[in-house]
């Protein structure tokens, strides 16, 4: 399904990802993307090189399309969406430069446009970058007025200029800044013990469950094969990387391919086994991805999987079956995948219509752990 808008006074068709799923009309921008771009061009702002940081699917990347632009996002969906939307507008000559959420932000900037992400630790860790540049650039960040809180301003003051804010507008609201060159650095990653073992973990601060083991992968750990089969494994949506650790903890002929589609929890679950397993590495890959698209079919023994039910602010289940539908593609004859979810999503039956088998192998108030084969 197509769906167009009108940004800054222009037309556009954008696409929210994944596109071959069911939830593929839900809109590809918002009332904060709209007023962000309409006070950049009624205000003819003169900035020729301009930072864009988390968009989402490419709307600002479409609009701002005739600058020089430098899109920073931590999401590898989101780099497909913008490339996806600058083609199907036909702008796919657009100077555009994309730097992961680990590179260090280019110095010759006139602007700064941010869309507020969810996650607070994810902005101060964007705000520190952008305060190691030089001064008096100026930064518009623009999203939800529920999500602008006093604690947000704060961070823009430790690490930029005073901010000031906009009146909302369809419930959106803008904050202006600058560049401060204060230098300051964020507290990420942070690191901490994890519980019952000798390892240390460190996360970067858009990993999941950041700041402790969040309580899902604490229930997973327990039902995690160990032995000394020669089994390539795979820890889909790793996260930090706790469930390839362990596995390879448990398996010491195991090898195991950390995905994620976060550079951020990509370069903590590397961080982690090198730090933790530093002889394991040679045993390990790390990639950035969509779930599984473009793997070998048929390659993989095991699948090891806790997937997200949400996708940026919207709720979906879309991401899941994704990865169980790649994942019975990805796995050989007789291959298994081992899932854990909140038992209210019902996963099994999602499981079964699929690989027509489901076994639970352990429960508790709020999680399921269950297994599906692959038959021939």
């Amino acid at each position: 399904m197509t769906t167009d808008a009108t940004l800054a006074g222009k037309p556009f068709t954008l696409h929210r990802f994944p596109l071959d799923q069911k939830n593929r009309s839900l809109q590809a921008w918002d009332s904060a993307d709209e007023y962000l771009l309409d006070y950049v061009f009624e205000h003819h702002i003169d900035a020729n090189r301009i930072l864009i940081i988390n968009d989402a699917f490419g709307a600002l990347c479409c609009a701002l399309a005739d600058k020089h632009c430098t899109l920073v996002t931590d999401s590898f969906v989101s780099t497909l969406a913008y490339q996806h939307n600058l083609e199907v507008n036909e702008l796919e000559h657009a100077q555009v430069e994309v730097l992961s959420s680990m590179d260090t932000y280019p110095e010759d900037i006139d602007l700064v446009v941010l869309k507020l992400p969810k996650n607070a630790g994810l902005l101060q860790s964007q705000l520190a970058k952008l305060s190691k540049l030089d001064a008096d650039i100026p930064v518009i960040a623009a999203g939800k007025a529920k999500e602008i809180h006093t604690s947000t301003l704060k961070s823009f003051t430790h690490f930029l200029t005073e901010p000031t804010t906009s009146l909302a507008v369809k419930k959106s609201r803008l904050i202006f800044s600058k560049t401060s060159a204060k230098a300051i650095d964020s507290k990420f990653p942070v690191s901490w013990p994890l519980e019952k073992t000798d390892f240390v973990l460190s996360n970067e601060a858009n990993v999941f469950s950041r700041d402790s083991l969040d309580i899902g992968a604490r229930f997973f750990i327990n039902y995690l094969p160990m032995g000394k089969k020669p089994l390539k494994v795979i820890d889909l949506g790793c996260g930090n990387g706790v469930i390839g650790l362990m596995t390879l903890a448990k398996m010491p002929n195991a090898t195991v391919t950390f995905i994620d589609e976060s550079a951020m929890a990509v370069h903590s679950a590397q961080q982690n086994i090198s730090h933790n397993l530093p002889e394991r590495v040679k045993d390990c890959r790390f990639i950035q991805n969509d779930c599984l698209t473009g793997f070998e079919n048929e390659g993989a023994d095991l699948i090891l999987c806790n997937p997200p039910f949400h996708q940026a602010n919207a709720i979906t289940d879309h991401i899941a079956w994704q990865m169980f539908m790649q994942a019975k593609t990805a796995l050989r004859h007789g291959g298994e995948l081992r899932i854990i979810g909140n038992r209210h999503l019902e996963y099994d039956d999602k499981l079964k219509r699929l690989f027509g088998n489901c076994k639970t192998l352990g429960n508790n108030k709020k999680f399921t752990v269950l297994s599906a084969t692959k038959r021939s």
